[in-house]
């Protein structure tokens, strides 16, 4: 039997359910992330993608009411959904989402392939080609036929908890923490930036084979990639010098590298990510 479709639950119900969880993006709901989605892009909230219900995204309901004329009182229930216009139309799970699919329900499966480790750019409720690329990922990953539309069964695996590593890691470098894992603004950073001066040295995780090891488009700079067991991969990013080379084996500690601020970076740190068989996983699980 297919999944029914998910509610889209009033505002004030979502609160009252909200998980008591530390960091914020392990309580976030997919459907609170649509609704934020959809006020910012009213220009009415400019708070993160995190689908954690807080002040801010109640006074953006609040004026967004407001504005339509209708009963403020914070709560998205069938009159504020309607008024939303055709964005608010479908749920996750009530219509198979392919390529050009727009609305709450493409929000909400951006923001949940997210958080299962495949981030496909910025949230704004448009399933596109970065989307859909993610969205091969992922059923990749759950061993689902990666065709590129969200039926059924990928919503269905989309419900298991996110992946999580097999192993440990031991720290690259210690250092104050900048963005962590989890919603950046509109977007959902990957990894964990550790900031330090640039030269530090940056050692490996754990026991492996370097399979990356030089400049590597999109942002990342210099970077070094290591397989370890288990379909487990480390990834120091923003190096200003790599001092290991490719098929190389690694023991933990060994200096793969040095901090600096190559690629896309505003400052020397390291940007660190760690994937299981592809999937992005919140490092500060695995470190030791």
């Amino acid at each position: 039997m297919p999944p029914r479709p998910r509610a889209l639950v009033p505002l004030a119900l979502v609160l009252a359910l909200a998980l008591p969880a530390g960091r914020a993006f392990a309580a976030g709901s997919p459907a609170v992330a649509a609704l934020q989605v959809a006020l910012q892009a009213r220009l009415l909230y400019a708070g993160p993608i995190d689908g954690v219900v807080g002040p801010d995204t109640t006074a953006a309901v609040r004026a967004f009411q407001r504005r339509k004329g209708l009963a403020v009182d914070g709560v998205v229930g069938a009159r504020t959904r309607a008024a939303l216009g055709r964005y608010g139309r479908h749920a996750l799970g009530s219509r198979p989402l392919a390529r050009g699919a727009f609305g709450w329900d493409a929000a909400e499966l951006q923001f949940l392939l997210a958080g299962h480790g495949f981030p496909s750019g910025p949230f704004d409720g448009r399933l596109g080609p970065h989307g859909v690329a993610a969205l091969r990922r992922f059923q990749a990953y759950a061993r689902l036929p990666a065709d590129g539309v969200a039926g059924a069964a990928t919503v269905a695996a989309l419900d298991a908890p996110p992946p999580a590593s097999p192993i440990s890691l031991a720290w690259p470098l210690r250092a104050s923490f900048g963005d962590e894992f989890g919603p950046r603004g509109n977007r959902f950073h990957a990894g964990l930036d550790l900031l330090a001066p640039s030269g530090t040295p940056v050692r490996a995780a754990g026991p492996g084979r370097v399979v990356w090891a030089g400049f590597r488009p999109g942002g990342w700079g210099l970077l070094v990639t290591i397989a370890h067991r288990d379909g487990v991969r480390s990834m120091y990013a923003h190096l200003s010098r790599v001092d290991v080379r490719l098929g190389q084996a690694v023991t933990t500690g060994q200096r793969v590298g040095l901090v600096g601020a190559t690629g896309n970076a505003t400052g020397p740190h390291l940007h660190f990510e760690l994937r299981v068989r592809g999937a992005a996983v919140d490092p500060l699980t695995v470190l030791r």
